[in-house]
């Protein structure tokens, strides 16, 4: 492609709608693929695939493309960020309709859409913590609108995470606050009023939540004008660090904690969805 048709490309309008076999189509809609004939292998792949409408553009000759990224697809993590080999354009003749209900699953039955996320440092003793108990959720089976993640320190993956529709995030973290090791707590946080004396609320050694929750605040024009409602933490009491040296491993009651953690998160999102089954 020569510089020219990038330009060509680069030349276009967002809309929020295109009309499909006379059926209106809009951004956030769930939309079959069917991929021309005779196209490549990514079209043979993408074939039959159920995917969400980002954005509908409009070329410099009226021709409407669809944006989609693909149902299930784990790069929709990265948020803004995520790379084009996670976004797709396609012709509206290789776009098919879905029913209200299909197109729209909260029409046929509300769900709470819950990210779990794991936080930590395991190079700093209990600061790994939430990613332990990150992996011991990965294989338990929670209903359909709830991820589990390991984080880690990746505060900007977690920023971006937040951008992409959960209801309630639900951190899972080392909470230094005076308790006995191994004190498994469950806070929520004021969302209202994150400024500088919200500090150390959330305070971890690999990052901070709270600076991600400004992050996140600050590219959704304030959190409390986005989908995310409520922010929880299932914090630990750690023992250690591992001071200047760093440690690898839990302290032993901080890893005896982690059965009682995950039996606290079950149960909140348990208490969580409840209200919508």
């Amino acid at each position: 492609m020569n510089e020219w048709e990038w330009q060509l490309l680069e030349d276009k309008t967002t809309v929020r709608s295109a009309t499909i076999g006379g059926v209106d189509v809009h951004v956030g809609d769930r939309v079959l693929l069917r991929p021309r004939q005779g196209g490549d292998v990514l079209d043979i792949a993408l074939a039959g695939q159920v995917a969400l409408i980002e954005s509908i553009e409009q070329d410099y000759e009226g021709k409407c493309h669809v944006c989609v990224v693909l149902d299930g697809d784990p790069g929709r993590d990265l948020g803004l960020l995520r790379q084009p080999g996670h976004r797709f354009f396609f012709d509206v003749s290789e776009i098919e309709p879905l029913s209200p209900q299909q197109a729209h699953p909260t029409l046929a039955k509300p769900a709470a859409k819950i990210l779990v996320a794991g936080i930590g440092n395991i190079f700093l003793g209990d600061d790994g913590f939430g990613v332990e108990v990150a992996k011991r959720l990965a294989s338990h089976q929670f209903p359909t609108g709830v991820k589990v993640v390991d984080f880690g320190i990746r505060g900007f993956d977690l920023a971006y995470a937040l951008q992409d529709g959960y209801q309630t995030a639900i951190f899972v973290d080392a909470y230094p606050h005076g308790q006995a090791p191994g004190t498994v707590s469950l806070v929520e946080p004021d969302l209202s009023n994150l400024d500088e004396s919200q500090e150390g609320v959330l305070e971890t050694h690999g990052m901070n939540p709270v600076n991600v929750l400004r992050m996140a605040s600050a590219m959704n024009g304030g959190l409390t004008n986005s989908n995310l409602k409520k922010v929880l933490l299932v914090g630990c009491e750690p023992m250690t660090f591992g001071g200047e040296e760093g440690q690898m491993g839990l302290s032993a009651p901080v890893a005896a904690a982690i059965d009682e953690a995950v039996k606290m998160i079950a149960s909140v999102v348990d208490l969580i969805l409840k209200p919508l089954q």
